[in-house]
């Protein structure tokens, strides 16, 4: 029997190929997305507005939904950053990092400092 031939009997077997994996992504955490009122959607909506406006003058923090693409549910993330185009057709603001976030995915803006 070769070296390499007698090396592999002892090598460590995994009955359960994958399981480990599984136990992990079925063990992570996402969040619901949050459901606005009608007042916090129309307060988000006059925000927009002024954001059209004034596009690319002013920074703001944006919270915002991202779904998770394996599983149910997903995450919320903040970025700051000048909004440089609307688009009303696909329904979602660009920002001057390259990102493009939905209408129906923003949780929060607010206006923060230059820096």
């Amino acid at each position: 029997m070769t070296l390499y031939d007698r090396a592999a009997q002892f090598a460590p077997y995994d009955a359960l190929a994958g399981y480990s994996a599984s136990v992990a992504e079925t063990a992570r955490l996402t969040d619901r997305k949050i459901e606005l009122a009608e007042g916090e959607i129309e307060a988000l909506d006059r925000i927009l507005g002024k954001i059209y406006r004034t596009l690319g003058d002013a920074r703001y923090a944006i919270t915002y939904f991202v779904p998770d693409k394996k599983k149910s549910g997903g995450a919320y993330l903040k970025t700051h950053a000048r909004v440089m185009k609307m688009d009303e057709h696909r329904k979602a603001l660009y920002t001057d990092s390259g990102l493009w976030i939905g209408f129906a995915d923003i949780y929060s803006i607010e206006e923060t400092e230059d820096e």
